[in-house]
């Protein structure tokens, strides 16, 4: 049984340094501050390296949303990193909802890191000491309604990289200067998004957006006008989404076949429709890949209802 937000313990205490609600909360291994006043060691491991895991979770009403995958997301890359969480799990949420209560804001964005902490200038991981923890809360800002109706452009990166080059694969670590340096050339070809491409020419997921396919095939029973979807498989290297996970659930209720196998850059352009997924976006479709428009330039039916679906 999942527990639903209001299962989880409300906040008994957190030291502060706040005299009044804010709309942007920091908390620094327990004490909330703002950007001026919440500071962190420059030795630290996730400032020199990005030897860190993190997760960005949003608001609804208010409540994060899928806290508890976000949470189990986060303790599997701490795992897979081989960082040791601080606190216990109880004490991490109520620090979450401490924060988000000194922030004040009507819907928030949340995100949460935790670093293998301070020591010796080093690579060696067994010099660091005493994780640190971080907790962000803004305001949520999203996309303009406008982008839902036109779609976006993404832009195909040869990322260079393969799931066979990922130690580990799977992990959400804060080193992200290959999804960073992707999005700049996305952003300098006037694109909203990019898509890595990986030594293998199979494209893998975007900078911060997982990446789905529609296609048309022989109609079966019980299918929905005979389209599949397809998404890269996770062997290839990619984080697994909580957005995405949900979508692949919910195509599945609204009678979408899903097929999880590998794309290259031929399978875009040749699609019905593209549409890519994450946690801010939720389900956003592509009517461009680079200079190819996809089918007939606007959203396509099979993002709008999983869009649909997905808010409601």
């Amino acid at each position: 049984v999942i527990p639903t937000p209001s299962s989880y313990p409300a906040p008994r205490s957190a030291k502060t340094a706040l005299t009044a609600a804010m709309t942007t909360c920091i908390s620094v291994n327990g004490t909330l501050g703002d950007e001026k006043s919440a500071t962190i060691s420059v030795l630290d491991r996730g400032f020199l390296y990005g030897d860190s895991v993190y997760e960005v979770l949003r608001t609804y009403g208010g409540e994060p949303f899928a806290l508890k995958e976000h949470l189990d997301r986060l303790e599997r890359s701490a795992e897979l990193l081989e960082i040791a969480l601080p606190i216990s799990r109880d004490t991490l949420v109520e620090e979450i909802r401490a924060c988000m209560a000194a922030a004040g804001n009507v819907e928030s964005y949340v995100r949460i890191i935790i670093t293998r902490g301070g020591g010796p200038i080093s690579l060696d991981p067994a010099l660091a000491t005493d994780p640190n923890r971080v907790i962000i809360v803004t305001p949520l800002k999203t996309l303009d309604a406008e982008v839902y109706e036109t779609g976006v452009k993404v832009c195909l990166v040869n990322a260079g990289r393969s799931a066979e080059g990922q130690l580990p694969a799977g992990a959400k670590s804060g080193n992200y200067l290959t999804n960073l340096l992707a999005l700049r050339v996305a952003k300098q070809a006037g694109a909203h998004e990019a898509l890595l491409v990986d030594a293998h020419g199979r494209i893998c997921e975007g900078s911060s957006s997982n990446v789905f396919i529609v296609v048309r095939g022989a109609k079966a029973e019980g299918e929905t006008q005979g389209l599949t979807i397809r998404t890269p498989p996770l062997e290839v290297g990619i984080l697994e989404g909580i957005t995405r996970h949900k979508v692949l659930e919910l195509a599945q209720t609204l009678g979408y076949p899903v097929e999880e196998v590998d794309l290259g850059p031929d399978d875009l352009r040749a699609a019905q429709e593209v549409f890519l997924t994450s946690t801010i976006r939720e389900v956003l479709a592509v009517t461009q890949v680079d200079e190819t428009t996809i089918g007939d330039g606007r959203p396509g039916p099979v993002a709008q209802a999983l869009r649909r679906a997905f808010v409601a």
